[in-house]
């Protein structure tokens, strides 16, 4: 009998040992994570003081913030149209493919750079192989109109036709003809 009292006194040592440390676990658990955000939100204010942030708010240049896929079709004299898409990439190169629609029309690509004229806002193509440049005005974020050789807007029956718009700003890429 003394053995088997000694065995149970163990065993009830043994689980009260383990109920009372069990118990704690989550206490423990409890006030270490409030540590660690006590800690985090130090490290935050610690860096929000030393860091300027005003430096890096607006882009120096604002083509950099102006990129994008845009998509349209304009008119054409000899055939029904030209299918265009105008990617402006953020390091400010381009690629402007079009393809007139009439039968067998290979699509056409153009490669260059771009530059921004926020005052006037228009965006400039300068094509790598030809000399002739190319703009658009800039409507809003997610338009652009082209416009002729002499920097002004289309005129006549077709004017409005000169649009580009921007995918993300689209709910379709599809055009279509009118």
């Amino acid at each position: 009998m003394p053995a088997l009292k000694r065995q149970s006194i163990q065993k009830l040592t043994l689980t009260f040992f383990g109920t009372l440390l069990l118990a704690s676990h989550p206490a423990m658990a409890e006030t270490d994570l409030a540590d660690q955000k006590k800690l985090l939100n130090a490290r935050v204010m610690n860096r929000q003081q030393t860091t300027d942030h005003a430096a890096h708010l607006t882009p120096v240049d604002k083509s950099l913030e102006f990129h994008g896929v845009f998509y349209g079709y304009l008119p054409c004299n000899d055939c029904d149209g030209i299918k265009a898409t105008l990617s402006l990439k953020q390091n400010n190169n381009y690629l402007l493919v079009t393809q007139p629609a009439k039968d067998s029309s290979k699509e056409l690509y153009e490669k260059g750079k771009y530059s921004w004229d926020d005052k006037n806002q228009i965006v400039v193509l300068t094509p790598r192989q030809q000399s002739t440049t190319r703009q658009y005005y800039i409507e809003d974020e997610g338009t652009l109109i082209q416009l002729n050789s002499d920097g002004m807007r289309m005129t006549g029956w077709s004017a409005d036709r000169y649009t580009l718009r921007r995918s993300d700003m689209t709910k379709s890429r599809e055009v279509h003809i009118h």
